[in-house]
């Protein structure tokens, strides 16, 4: 068996190196992290289209408020405050096919589409499979945002807007957003990830890394939520809320049965004198 290698870093007693650049003379003070971390993950120098591509990704992903993420974050901040790499760990694990990271689930359709000889039918025949089983199509649909994702119309029109880009990963997704349509008979919007599967195609970030630049763009947004924590803690109030808010079933007592049953909730109005409690 051959030894492994490694060409990202190298380092002795007065040098270190990222790859060929020494990190001193060539990066501190001369790049941003956005070109150093594009260099380190796609082994060549970022040309300043993928600079923009990527800073917008970036900027994206970074912030969706209370999200699976967010809470796990805080949560686990809550139980252990001496911990924040833990709690910031534990919310980056919710990244993935169904939340945040769902761009490779949709780069994966987009590939497809690409390779194949007839585009149009291959995008007809994954949207009528999705449908016939009733699943999710990745890289579409939003409960919030209607009737389109206003973050998928402003990356996808930068996207366009760059002439340096073979735009095969762009008109994949939209020749499939067209399907979708046709196929359902309404319109269903791209959202920010299926933007964001055809933004990182455009540039060469494979299908299987994709997901990376979600990880790390979660990660600063996850950071921000414990420093809000640590000012405007809402992690226990979280925890109860949930405890009240999900009843206990079975032979055992709950404190909070039917005592919780029986009181008004916030917002309820008290049936004893008709009024609104707080």
């Amino acid at each position: 068996m051959a030894t492994p290698v490694t060409r990202l870093c190298a380092h002795d007693l007065t040098s270190m190196h990222y790859r060929d650049a020494n990190l001193v003379d060539d990066l501190i003070g001369q790049r941003s992290f956005t070109e150093v971390m594009f260099m380190q993950i796609m082994n060549r120098p970022a040309r300043p289209v993928d600079m923009r591509i990527v800073d917008a990704v970036l900027i994206t992903l970074m912030e969706h408020g209370l999200t699976p993420s967010a809470i796990a974050t805080r949560l686990i901040y809550m139980s252990a405050p001496e911990n924040l790499q833990g709690a910031v760990a534990s919310g980056l694990l919710a990244v993935g096919s169904q939340f945040v990271g769902t761009m490779e689930n949709c780069s994966e359709l987009l590939d497809r589409i690409i390779a194949a000889g007839d585009p149009a039918q291959t995008a007809r025949g994954i949207v009528e499979d999705a449908r016939r089983r009733r699943a999710h199509l990745p890289g579409f649909g939003h409960h919030l945002h209607k009737p389109d994702d206003p973050r998928a119309i402003k990356l996808l029109a930068l996207t366009e807007a760059e002439t340096e880009l073979k735009g095969d990963h762009v008109r994949a997704l939209r020749l499939l957003a067209g399907t979708v349509d046709e196929v359902y008979g309404r319109h269903i919007t791209i959202n920010a990830t299926g933007a964001v599967a055809a933004m990182l195609g455009e540039i060469g970030v494979p299908t299987r890394l994709m997901r990376g630049f979600a990880v790390i763009s979660r990660a600063a947004g996850l950071v921000a939520h414990i420093a809000e924590e640590q000012t405007d803690p809402s992690g226990r109030f979280i925890w109860e809320t949930i405890d009240h808010a999900i009843p206990y079933v079975g032979k055992g007592r709950s404190a909070h049965g039917a005592a919780d049953a029986a009181s008004p909730q916030p917002g309820s109005t008290d049936a004893r004198d008709g009024k609104e409690r707080p």
